[in-house]
């Protein structure tokens, strides 16, 4: 493997790393040898992923963590840098959408608008301030923000959290912006609808079964589809790569 491609001894913080397609995200960091901290607003899940890395023989942590909740968010990279002295790359991962039900955009409560917003959109600008004055002081840094293809489709019945998503890829262009000057780069990936171990009532069998028939790829997406993306985004090899929307959907959109 080329040199540029090694993220050993990086230390990554993922976001909603207990479960689905962040606890894969994790695991393929301790593969490769870095050093992953996972932070979740669930305690036990994502203990119980550090503990099975570490049972594997991998160096990994947990924190109960709350990416909405500012001090939350200070707390937990003051435990890291106390820990490890710096974050190298941060995958802002956590968001919600499984527990979310279609619906037209009048049905939508304001309240669960704003919970979404709040979560998806305000926890990565939250934990991308938090550990961007410590990439900063080292001139080095990856921030990689999980979009959604859910964008480019224009999907209906799911405004709020489509429209998170969208806030999060202009997010990503405007700090790719104020951060490459420092040696920080900023992208986001842009799953389309991936098959985990949460339930999740937002996308129906129908609806699946319509979008893999439109793949150019032709069949399930699963997390480990999204690996190798995530890996060379928050390594050496893509220093001259920033701003970008990088969707991985089978070639489902094109955009």
């Amino acid at each position: 493997m080329h040199a540029g491609f090694d993220v050993s001894g990086k230390v990554v913080v993922v976001t909603g790393g207990g479960q689905g397609i962040g606890r894969v995200y994790a695991q393929a960091f301790a593969a490769a040898g870095a050093l992953p901290v996972i932070a979740d607003r669930h305690a036990e899940a994502g203990a119980a992923v550090a503990a099975a890395l570490r049972e594997a023989g991998h160096e990994a942590t947990a924190f109960t963590t709350d990416i909405a909740d500012p001090a939350s968010v200070d707390a937990l990279v003051t435990a890291v840098l106390a820990r490890h002295g710096r974050i190298d790359v941060l995958v802002n991962n956590a968001s919600i959408f499984s527990t979310l039900t279609l619906r037209g955009f009048t049905e939508i409560p304001l309240e669960e608008w704003d919970h979404v917003l709040r979560v998806n959109v305000t926890g990565s600008f939250l934990m991308t301030r938090a550990v961007a004055p410590g990439m900063k002081s080292r001139g080095w840094g990856r921030v990689i923000n999980m979009a959604s293809a859910a964008v480019n489709m224009g999907r209906p019945n799911y405004l709020h959290y489509t429209t998170s998503k969208a806030a999060v890829i202009g997010m990503t262009r405007s700090l790719a912006r104020e951060l490459g000057a420092h040696g920080i780069t900023v992208n986001a990936v842009l799953p389309g609808a991936t098959t985990t171990e949460v339930p999740r009532e937002t996308v129906t069998p129908q609806q699946k079964a319509a979008m893999i028939a439109m793949r150019s790829v032709p069949r399930e997406e699963v997390p480990e589809d999204l690996v190798g993306t995530v890996l060379f985004l928050a390594s050496e090899a893509s220093a001259f790569v920033t701003g970008q929307s990088i969707t991985v959907d089978g070639g489902l959109t094109f955009l």
